[in-house]
């Protein structure tokens, strides 16, 4: 109980003093922002009057810095009393409910990386949990109860926590596949905004622990990422297989649901944005807030998977070198699942958005340039969905119970670029329980 109003208290006074460092820091934005648009003005009205526009520029820079560092400090004040509030205050520690969890897990994805050197509180490392609470590798198999042979692992994507899983209030794939297939499922919550290469070094130690904790023995296991966690999965099963980690000979499926592999173009966008923003003294402010964009979302640009992507590197440089092509885990079955905002993939509207986040071509690991290796055979493409449609979709769940039971393609939901069923096999479940009854 002491250990939980620690948390509670520490990760409280972490987020209000957090809020008011943001606040108080993007008025000093606005502050430069204004000061740089003044200095222009001024110097034309100079042209038109000389030396007597000087004096109204010294008045109007005093009273406009006296302003804005007013509003500054009282910004950080403000998160300096409500950090003081978290001592006397009946909430919840924020990362053990939803809400919470979700507001971290989105400061995580944004400035993750620097949370880690300067809130830790706010950074945990990659855990299991159940229910909200963190639990050791050692110790999953005592909680969960039942433990089996063959486990499934869930891992989420940028700016989510496992809840995220439960999209719509439906009950998560997770909890499905628990009564559906003999597997234990288990989630991973990580930091989002930590290097992909960070991540899937602690996934693969994460997962070296867990089959050597088992209270059986490990014979299968599967990784069901959405976006940025395949990416993770990716790179823990390189590094795991290059290290020769014997987890990683149990690994028979890997799916990747939405996983930007050859690059997502939000990104894209938002690094030749900060470059062309950065060109100009008014805009500069905003270059700098962009620039701060997490570790993990710069390695979206093309999908970097090894720390030899950006280490001794320059990150805002437009020119970078070809990253290091990761393949894929030999002797496991890669399944992948995009979708288009579209009813075509191949709508022109859908070709440039694509699930909103996530090209088709991206999520299938093929374009002109790159080509990661998937079966076509192994993909599924949902028409008139959006990148978290993934998260909880019927026809996913469909292919899931199929590729993880291993069952022929023949049978599973339609392959990539065809329509999905308008009946899935777990209706059919469903419908062959309530017959039996």
């Amino acid at each position: 109980m002491v250990e939980s109003m620690s948390q509670r208290r520490a990760e409280i006074r972490a987020l209000a003093r957090l809020a008011g460092d943001e606040l108080g820091g993007a008025i000093d934005g606005i502050a430069t922002t204004h000061r740089a648009v003044s200095d222009h003005v001024f110097a034309a009205v100079s042209w038109g009057v000389g030396p007597a526009a000087k004096p109204f520029k010294v008045v109007h820079d005093a009273i406009t810095f006296g302003v804005y560092r007013t509003v500054s400090g009282g910004a950080v004040a403000a998160g300096s009393v409500a950090e003081l509030a978290a001592e006397v205050s009946a909430l919840p520690t924020p990362s053990r409910t939803v809400y919470g969890s979700g507001l971290i897990a989105a400061l995580q994805g944004l400035i993750g990386d620097s949370l880690e050197q300067e809130r830790p509180i706010l950074a945990s490392p990659m855990t299991f949990r159940v229910d909200g609470e963190p639990v050791g590798a050692d110790e999953i198999g005592a909680v969960v109860g039942n433990p089996r042979p063959r486990i499934v692992v869930f891992l989420h994507g940028l700016v989510e926590t496992e809840h995220a899983w439960r999209l719509g209030g439906r009950p998560s794939y997770a909890e499905r596949l628990d009564s559906d297939l003999d597997r234990t499922t288990l989630m991973v919550r990580y930091n989002s905004g930590l290097h992909i290469a960070d991540n899937a070094r602690q996934l693969d130690t994460l997962l070296h622990e867990l089959v050597a904790n088992w209270p059986v023995e490990v014979e299968e296991i599967a990784l069901v990422c959405h976006s940025m966690g395949g990416l993770i999965a990716r790179g823990a099963c390189h590094r795991a297989d290059s290290e020769q980690r014997g987890w990683v000979r149990r690994v028979r499926q890997i799916v990747c649901l939405g996983s930007p592999h050859l690059g997502a173009p939000l990104e894209q966008m938002a690094h030749h944005l900060s470059a062309a923003l950065n060109q100009v003294p008014e805009t500069r402010p905003f270059a700098r807030l962009l620039r701060r964009r997490s570790a993990g979302i710069r390695d979206l640009r093309q999908g970097s998977l090894v720390d030899e992507d950006w280490q001794d590197l320059d990150a805002d440089a437009l020119r970078l070198k070809a990253i290091q092509e990761v393949p894929l885990l030999p002797g496991a079955d890669h399944y992948f699942v995009t979708a288009s905002i579209t009813r075509s993939p191949r709508h022109p509207l859908g070709r440039i958005i694509g699930d909103g986040l996530v090209l088709p071509s991206s999520g299938s690991g093929r374009n002109r340039a790159r080509r990661i290796g998937f079966d076509d055979a192994n993909g599924l493409h949902l028409p008139g969905a959006n990148h978290f449609s993934l998260l909880n979709h019927e026809s996913v769940y469909d292919a899931l119970l199929n590729w993880l039971d291993g069952k022929p393609t023949s049978e599973t939901a339609p392959t990539f670029g065809h329509s999905v069923p308008t009946a899935s096999r777990s209706a059919r479940n469903s419908a062959a329980r309530a017959s039996s009854v």
